[in-house]
């Protein structure tokens, strides 16, 4: 077997036995490189660790992590949600529309999917039981609107899909919110027919709308809604990086949680900062595997082969996208987001670029379908934590959040038959290739 045949088949062999996809990767890799014809020295394996997460724009991820933590703690979220009710509140569904309003605006503050259901579900969840409507409505629409929090800037899969393919990160993010937007629309929309279908009406206790109200109300809770506006606007106006951009929301979120608020604790502070830790270990690990492998990949030639390979069956770029999309989907059901996005974008990323796809907009595609995968057992995280928050089974979540997925398939589809969704605001703002 070829060292390639060999790395490949390893992997697949220790993702079966359930073995952790860091440990999965070097394994591989390191047998590839002991029992393969490759010429790589042993020295490549720590070399590519440190290769792997010595990168700088990785620190936005823990970053943003602890900024969004802490805004949950500093009750930004409460506000957030307040604003939003009073928006949609009175609707048929009203309460799931907010919930899924309320995602959208926290999604611009965690870049976390379960983070987002989380910090959402746990307040709206108990809210729309105790209103009268089903668990299985309730969970389905917090799992729904916690995935645009990996859609809407700042993303963590945007981040390390921008690492990956040496791309810009500000370009990925700018290519977020239109696509962002469609889906926030689309979930609202399906939220509302579900809820239209079933009789659930609007919260009665949420006040008619008035403009003079819901502006008191806005003023109230400032400081909340200018936190995606401080964060996303600070990158845009070019006076900070990504990176830098991270820092300011962690330090935002202090000030609103200790000095306007006054909701914050020093114990909320160590719960925030040991759920970055966790994140950006379990992210910076796989990292750093993920480039001892594929760095092999690249020395073997697979890229090459893989282009060839596709150019034999089509080189109709559409064809190939919607071929990736088929997989992705398949692969989303098993693997988690980071880890899809490791292990296949400098594979895949070679082929798109010689297809004439732009990479941003193959970039929005993937984790749009990552988006869905969060939603997609055995592996949907969303539904995991939505379950645990409306104590319901898993299985009920699974076949509520359907006519949600099939909202996103369609989301996806539109987005790969019209390019200009994700790549035409970059292009306007500069940042296109």
């Amino acid at each position: 077997m070829s060292t390639m045949e060999i790395a490949l088949v390893t992997l697949g062999v220790m993702l079966i036995l359930g073995m952790p996809i860091f440990m999965s990767l070097v394994i591989a890799s390191s047998a590839a490189l002991l029992f393969g014809d490759s010429m790589l020295p042993l020295s490549v394996i720590h070399n590519s660790l440190f290769e792997g997460i010595n990168i700088f724009t990785l620190l936005a991820i823990p970053c943003f992590v602890v900024a969004g933590a802490l805004m949950e703690y500093g009750n930004i979220t409460h506000q957030i949600i307040g604003v939003a009710k009073m928006l949609v509140g009175r609707m048929y569904g009203g309460l799931g529309i907010t919930t899924i309003l309320a995602c959208t605006f926290f999604a611009a503050i965690s870049g976390s999917g379960p983070g987002t259901v989380a910090a959402v579900g746990t307040i709206m969840v108990p809210a729309m039981v105790r209103s009268g409507y089903s668990k299985d409505y309730a969970a389905a629409a917090a799992s729904s609107g916690g995935t645009i929090g990996i859609m809407i800037p700042p993303s963590n899969p945007m981040i390390i899909y921008a690492i990956l393919g040496n791309l810009s990160v500000t370009a990925m993010f700018t290519a977020g919110f239109l696509p962002g937007a469609l889906v926030a629309v689309s979930m609202m929309s399906t939220a509302y027919l579900i809820a239209r279908r079933k009789g659930f009406k609007g919260d009665e206790d949420t006040p008619a709308f008035n403009l003079k109200l819901f502006c008191r109300t806005c003023g109230k809770s400032f400081f909340a809604l200018m936190t995606p506006v401080i964060i996303l606007g600070s990158i845009y106006s070019g006076y900070a990086t990504p990176v830098e951009a991270s820092v300011v929301a962690i330090m935002y979120s202090l000030f609103v949680g200790f000095v306007v608020n006054r909701s914050l604790r020093p114990r909320h502070i160590y719960l925030a900062l040991l759920e970055g830790v966790m994140t950006c270990g379990s992210v910076l690990i796989i990292v750093g595997a993920s480039t001892l492998f594929g760095k092999i990949l690249t020395y073997e030639q697979a890229p090459q082969k893989l282009t060839q390979l596709i150019f034999d069956f089509t080189n109709n770029p559409t064809v190939v996208l919607l071929l990736i999309i088929v997989v992705l989907y398949i692969l989303g059901m098993f693997m988690e987001t980071l880890s899809t996005l490791i292990i296949l974008v400098p594979v895949l990323l070679p082929v798109i670029v010689q297809l004439g796809i732009d990479p941003i907009h193959f970039g929005i595609i993937l984790v749009l379908t990552n988006e869905t995968a969060l939603l997609t057992p055995p592996l949907g995280v969303n539904i995991f934590v939505s379950s645990r928050i409306a104590g319901i089974s898993v299985e009920r979540n699974a076949v509520a959040v359907l006519p949600y997925v099939g909202t996103l398939t369609l989301c996806v589809l539109c987005i790969t038959m019209f390019p200009a969704i994700a790549t035409w605001l970059p292009r306007v703002l500069g940042y296109g290739l």
